[in-house]
């Protein structure tokens, strides 16, 4: 009766085991079911499967996920890396308090994982766990996720996964490599989202920083792939707002694919491809990448893989311990060679094309430009360094630094980083590049220097080859000596010594306006309200020339290149070399010498050699349509028109497209001005038209009209007429 009872016993059990296995759904398990060691679920579209595995040792037996049909690396999730089965009495459950947990069968049922961060004091009903088609493993109550495998990523990120963190659960989400081929258990490195300072992704190999991405710039992670071929685009995204902080990947056109963190700490992007039955790497990260390893040449260094050696110390820098540089060592840095002070002694230098320093000891603010990002490095003395964080947001993201500069790399990114070093008394440095805001003139070289006071200087040192000579110098000087206005630059000092003249002025940090309205990149610093500040301070100070000054001074020489901006955008009129003084009961006067610039001269003037006020406001006009437009009058070219940029915004006027000549920024009515001398406004009529927004007359065709001429300099004879001055000559001066 005992063997038979036993019998029983052991049929009934059978019975409800095959009960619960029959009754599993394909994709999910609930609490009144279990899976063994050999069986599985498959979410629903058959592209994952769970169940038991082993990856190398038979005896080690581990619960994943991996993709169904993949022959070889397709495991991407396991569940107890640190606590291995040394059986196949293992078995997965789901709790009726909704916790996954894996149990080894026998004597002692010993839970050994489970998803704890699920607390069991909260009452969870009817909760079920089911394997997505994404690959990720869910518990649900209803319809609401109560846990994800997700947001325990191991050593592989499938598409819809998360880098980083949720700011209300606070959970982190990283990538933990394999400790080897075989073996699943936690390894060396670890990849995670820092978030103090402005987020960004590291790596780190036990508990040394190994590597540095630099921070999303608004189209990539900087570091952390390099093109392996031509093949599938690899999408990623950064996303940034009070509830999380995470970075993702997607593989576009891929139904098999991973992004794969290695036991050696290389990060790959991979597809699957069905007719080789292989894994196709499409992106990854070098290995033998020597500017890979962080903070390789220590602070303010910059590392250069195609450079001998491959560290170098920034501009305005030297090696800490030249003798550890000369022996291949790094590691200590550099260090600036005249300490940074806090005031007007500090200048800016930048490096283009980088990957980022290590933000972790940045400030960063999202809505502010490039102009505003520099005044808040300028105004704290701890900041070293600044630069936009979006390269795609039209200019807008502020990254400050504070602290030393670390793992900075040359030649591999797209941003531009600007960093602060302090300048030596006494000395004038020549930066030789044009358009740093010193480099040549027509004057000749421009400096740029630091008075023992700290104040900075711009320095215009008159060549033996210059087209100007001493005439022009002497004029600047008894020209804008006795000026004094707030939009004009301010001479400081000059110096006729021997073979030396020169002339000494404030330094405006912000380059001629040029510089910046003709530069794709700069121009977007420039909003209208911007651009009507810099408009109206021209006005201002062309007003003081013609009528408020106690001389009367005719600039003729009034263009983009001649107007300066200060550290706040302000603007200054710039050059009197070529300035006419009136006396105050002047008002115009002849010349058989034209000078200026071609574009901006006056059709009387340089037809006739009639020049006054108002040549002066030609030139203004010119100028306001360029600062409008962010087009040059000379050399504008257009694919159905030979005429200069006058010509064509008088024909768009006529046609009414007036607005598609004006800077796709800008969305505004602009001024307008008209090319004969009688018609034009005074400077205190621009004045109070731009104070008051009067309504303006419509313009009149433009003189010139056409675009004669692509030549830096011209030169032209007139054919005398009955008005013409015998011999005019036009010269085109550039001036500053």
């Amino acid at each position: 009766m005992e063997g038979i009872s036993i019998t029983i016993l052991m049929l009934i059990y059978g019975v409800i085991c095959s009960i619960l296995t029959s009754s599993m759904g394909v994709d999910t398990l609930s609490p009144t079911q279990l899976i063994k060691d050999g069986d599985t679920i498959i979410s629903s579209g058959g592209m994952f499967e769970l169940g038991f595995f082993s990856p190398g040792n038979p005896k080690n037996r581990y619960l994943g996920i991996w993709y169904k049909n993949v022959s070889n690396g397709a495991i991407v999730w396991v569940a107890n890396r640190d606590t291995p089965l040394n059986t196949t009495s293992g078995i997965l459950k789901v709790s009726s308090n909704g916790i996954l947990e894996i149990v080894s069968v026998g004597n002692t049922n010993t839970t050994i994982w489970s998803s704890s961060n699920v607390s069991s004091k909260k009452v969870i009903i009817n909760p079920v766990a089911q394997l997505l088609d994404n690959g990720n493993l869910v518990i649900r109550e209803k319809s609401r996720t109560i846990w994800q495998s997700f947001d325990y990523p191991g050593d592989t990120y499938l598409t819809g996964m998360k880098i980083g963190k949720d700011l209300i659960t606070g959970i982190d989400r990283w990538m933990v490599s394999w400790k080897s081929p075989n073996d699943p258990s936690p390894g060396e490195y670890v990849i995670w989202m820092d978030t103090n300072g402005f987020p960004q992704l590291l790596e780190r190999q036990g508990s040394v920083l190994h590597t540095r991405f630099a921070p999303w710039n608004g189209l990539s992670v900087i570091g952390l792939s390099s093109v392996i071929g031509n093949v599938m685009p690899v999408m990623n995204d950064f996303v940034m707002n009070e509830k999380e902080i995470y970075f993702t990947i997607s593989v576009d056109g891929s139904a098999i694919s991973k992004t794969y963190l290695d036991p050696d700490g290389n990060i790959k992007v991979m597809s699957w491809v069905d007719s080789t039955q292989t894994w196709q790497t499409i992106l990854a990260t070098k290995p033998n990448d020597t500017c890979a390893q962080y903070g390789l040449c220590g602070p303010y260094g910059t590392c250069n893989g195609g450079n001998v050696p491959v560290c170098s110390c920034m501009e305005g820098f030297e090696p800490k311990r030249a003798e550890e540089w000369n022996a291949r060592n790094w590691s200590s840095g550099c260090v600036p060679r005249t300490p940074l002070g806090c005031g007007d002694g500090n200048v800016f230098k930048v490096i283009s094309g980088v990957k980022l320093p290590d933000t972790r000891s940045s400030w960063y603010n999202l809505s502010i430009n490039l102009g505003e990002c520099k005044m808040e490095c300028s105004r704290n003395c701890s900041c070293t360094a600044y630069a936009i964080s979006n390269i795609t947001s039209g200019g807008n993201g502020c990254l400050l630094w504070f602290g030393d500069l670390m793992d900075v790399r040359e030649s591999d990114g797209t941003e531009d980083l600007y960093f602060k070093i302090a300048l030596s008394k006494f000395t004038i440095e020549r930066n030789k590049s044009l358009g740093k805001p010193l480099g040549q003139g027509g004057f000749g070289s421009v400096y740029k220097g630091v008075l023992e006071d700290g104040r900075e200087i711009a320095v215009k040192r008159l060549s033996k080859s210059s087209r100007q000579g001493i005439d022009e110098f002497k004029n600047e000087v008894r020209c804008i000596a006795k000026l004094q206005h707030r939009n004009l630059v301010k001479l400081l000092g000059y110096c006729i010594q021997g073979d030396e003249t020169m002339l000494i002025y404030e330094y405006m940090a912000n380059k001629s306006l040029d510089l910046t309205i003709f530069d794709v990149s700069r121009s977007l610093m420039l909003d209208w309200p911007q651009r009507f500040h810099i408009i109206h301070g021209i006005a201002r100070g062309l007003l003081y020339l013609h009528q408020d000054s106690r001389l009367r001074v005719i600039h003729r020489d009034l263009k983009a290149a001649n107007v300066l901006l200060d550290n706040d955008m302000n603007p200054k009129i710039s050059d009197f070399g070529l300035a006419r003084r009136f006396k105050g009961y002047e008002t115009e006067a002849n010349t058989n010498k034209v000078v200026g610039t071609y574009g901006y001269i006056a059709p009387e003037y340089a037809v006739h050699g009639l020049f006054s006020v108002k040549s002066d406001v030609f030139s203004f006009g010119v100028l306001v349509l360029e600062i409008v437009s962010g087009k040059k009058n000379r050399g504008f070219s257009h694919k159905e028109q030979r005429d200069n940029l006058l010509g064509h915004v008088s024909l768009a006027y006529a046609y009414s497209t007036i607005v598609k000549i004006i800077c796709p920024k800008l969305r505004f009515n602009f001024p307008k001005s008209d090319h004969h001398a009688e018609d034009r406004p005074t400077m205190s009529s621009v004045v109070v038209m731009l104070d008051h927004e009067s309504i303006l007359p419509p313009p009149k065709q433009p003189a010139f009209y056409t675009e004669v001429s692509s030549c830096e300099n011209v030169e032209l004879s007139m054919t005398p007429t009955h008005n013409s001055v015998n011999n005019v000559t036009i010269t085109t001066l550039n001036g500053r």
